[in-house]
């Protein structure tokens, strides 16, 4: 079935120029299993194409061609940021939805804008630069200090101008990000509850290693569950940290991500053989069972005791907004 406005919820269109879910996959295609986006009314691919990758090692034509072959591939869930590559990696991907594509996907951005006046300037950027009326979802990136959910929820804060921007019909839905410690995710939803606002969406680190060590999925995970918040899974490989550690296969890791209740396992794919392969993995998938579960976790326990496989946890190489303070406060790249 093709997706439009009813599979929306409350029937509301998608976009000025219909833009938003459309058909996922083409006739020479089987579909992607699909899942439901919390309580929103969306259901989306159990896949997603990750960003960051568009712009990092490969050159324009190749990431246009991987978004475009993801998407015909039933991949209609797209993540991207507005700090990616210099906002290279949301050009990209605005060029790549031409000619039709981006009435067939779900897509969402991230924007790092701590104040009103940072965050509505970098939410504009992320719009011209995808080449869109609206985006599905915009989230919080980098919710990754103490001090972040206080400063969004502030007056003249991040949420102020998102909540705003959703009225003025720029976005649908709202969502938070981060990879550092669990705490923090649930001091931003104790913020939330505090102001009565409800997250659509939370994204965070999902894998084998977490389960070990400062668990996003032990601590976090239950409480998106019951309050229907939609998960997005992130790091299913921690960018090939967790793959250093020799006890585990990339098939492996992604399967232990899928098999949790997620929303969607965000993977970053930046060549057609890994897009492949994982496109493959997921039309064949079959969640771990109890028993694999209990294997892989213990063939794991040992890497991942201290933090050593996930230094985006334990470190601050993926931390964007520390090593750039001024995304925080203004929407210069």
């Amino acid at each position: 079935m093709a997706f439009g406005a009813s599979a929306v919820a409350g029937g509301a269109p998608a976009g000025a120029a219909g833009q938003g879910l459309g058909s996922s996959q083409t006739a020479a295609q089987p579909a992607l299993p699909r899942r439901a986006l919390g309580s929103t009314g969306v259901k989306v691919s159990m896949l997603g194409l990750g960003g960051s990758h568009l712009a990092e090692k490969i050159g324009e034509k190749e990431s246009i061609e991987i978004v475009r072959r993801a998407i015909d591939g039933g991949i209609d869930f797209l993540d991207n940021c507005w700090d990616y590559n210099g906002g290279k990696s949301e050009e990209r991907m605005g060029k790549a939805l031409a000619d039709g594509y981006r009435q067939r996907v779900f897509l969402m951005t991230k924007i790092d804008g701590r104040t009103k006046a940072a965050a509505q300037a970098q939410l504009e950027q992320s719009l011209q630069r995808l080449k869109t009326d609206v985006i599905d979802l915009v989230q919080v990136h980098e919710v990754i200090r103490m001090t972040d959910p206080e400063r969004c929820f502030a007056p003249g804060g991040t949420i102020e101008a998102l909540s705003e921007a959703k009225k003025a019909g720029k976005l649908r839905f709202i969502g938070f990000t981060g990879h550092k410690d669990p705490a923090i995710h649930l001091a931003m939803l104790r913020a939330a509850d505090a102001h009565k606002f409800r997250f659509d969406t939370v994204q965070m680190p999902l894998n084998v290693m977490d389960a070990h060590y400062h668990s996003f999925e032990q601590r976090v995970l239950p409480v998106l569950l019951k309050k229907r918040i939609g998960v997005l899974g992130m790091k299913s490989m921690g960018a090939g940290d967790i793959l250093k550690s020799g006890v585990v296969q990339p098939g492996e890791c992604l399967r232990y991500a899928l098999s949790l209740p997620t929303s969607v396992v965000i993977c970053g794919m930046d060549s057609k053989e890994v897009l492949d392969q994982n496109l493959a993995l997921v039309r064949d998938f079959k969640p771990l069972t109890a028993s694999e579960r209990r294997a892989l976790l213990a063939r794991t326990q040992d890497a991942a005791k201290n933090g050593e496989h996930e230094p985006f946890k334990t470190s601050e190489k993926y931390d964007g907004t520390a090593k750039n303070p001024h995304w925080l406060e203004e929407a210069r790249i």
